[in-house]
């Protein structure tokens, strides 16, 4: 390409990186005989000698469900209009999970990852790369944590459902050692113990944040105790409140008459779904924002690690209502 613009090789390189030097006369031939030429950056290379590659990691046990439709969209979007592009990581494997994390193919880390482990973090801070957790609190010089307030909405859920009569109330867990999961119990439990209900650990059911298990483990539940249905339920997320209400009404059993039910996220489905379902609305699509526009801060070194956490709204609808 040198030779048919009639310069230097040195000369393309300042002329394609938009070097100030090269005059605008050559700077044209330069592009013209480029594009005459179907020249392609080598991308690799740039990224070598410049040591950045432009491009954020996503790191997630999960990419199924509203939730993360939401959340990756908003990500993607954020990214691309600062000019960074998104690689998502999926894998079970831990070793693999490593090998992107150090191996110098993104320029900073968003974290959805329980397999990504404490002593990951800590090489991950060491490493200096900067990291934002969306499934733990975290801090440092390069980490940042945007998270939600699940315990707090959680304790007002089911504070909520307490308030309408209900007393023997079913939380439908997502999966184990998610840090959302784990306080919105937290959040369940201390309001049963505030409002003197003992907490039994028989109406913790395993949802994992999916309908079709929610579905099954609420349906096995109402077949061995069919003379004591609850009145109240606490979903995880959306998802597992849907699934929870199919089981009740193919067992005759009344959503919100008999049992109430309560949901986190306020997807799409929640509104149109019958009965409509009161949930906890997360600003799921802030979330990702908030989290770009800090990790590439963190990446130009314009600011420092923070956490932050994010409150819900309660919406109520037609899936709870007083206990007659």
């Amino acid at each position: 390409m040198a030779k048919a613009a009639g310069v230097s090789i040195a000369t393309v390189s300042k002329a394609l990186n938009g070097v100030d030097v090269v005059k605008q006369e050559t700077k044209m031939k330069v592009i013209a005989a480029a594009k005459e030429l179907n020249y392609v950056p080598n991308l690799l290379g740039k990224q070598l000698k410049s040591g950045q590659t432009n491009m954020l990691g996503f790191f997630t046990n999960s990419v199924s469900g509203p939730y993360f439709y939401t959340l990756i969209e908003s990500i993607a979007r954020t990214a691309d209009s600062l000019g960074y592009g998104l690689n998502v990581f999926v894998t079970k494997r831990h070793d693999t999970i490593q090998n992107y994390l150090f191996g110098n193919v993104v320029d900073g880390v968003i974290v959805f990852e329980s397999r990504i482990t404490e002593n990951d973090a800590k090489m991950i801070e060491h490493h200096r790369i900067p990291a934002v957790f969306l499934d733990r609190p975290k801090t440092g010089d390069k980490i940042s944590s945007i998270t939600f307030n699940s315990y707090k909405e959680a304790f007002d859920a089911t504070a909520y459902l307490i308030s309408l009569g209900r007393r023997k109330i079913v939380y439908l867990a997502g999966y184990p050692d998610n840090f959302d999961s784990n306080e919105r119990q937290r959040g369940y439990e201390d309001a049963l113990q505030k409002y003197g209900i003992p907490v039994n650990r028989s109406l913790i059911l395993p949802g994992l944040f999916e309908e079709p298990t929610s579905y099954s483990e609420m349906r096995r539940f109402i077949n061995l105790h069919p003379e004591d249905v609850v009145d109240g339920i606490l979903a995880g997320n959306d998802i597992s409140a849907i699934g929870a209400m199919r089981a009740l009404k193919e067992n005759g059993i009344n959503v919100p008459q008999d049992v109430s039910v309560i949901g986190f996220d306020d997807v799409e489905i929640a509104r149109y779904f019958q009965p409509s379902l009161t949930t906890t609305r997360n600003p799921i699509g802030r979330q990702g924002v908030i989290t770009v526009k800090q990790l590439v801060s963190m990446i130009a070194e314009d600011a420092k690690g923070q956490m932050v956490v994010l409150d819900g709204q309660m919406i109520v609808r037609d899936s709870t209502a007083i206990k007659q």
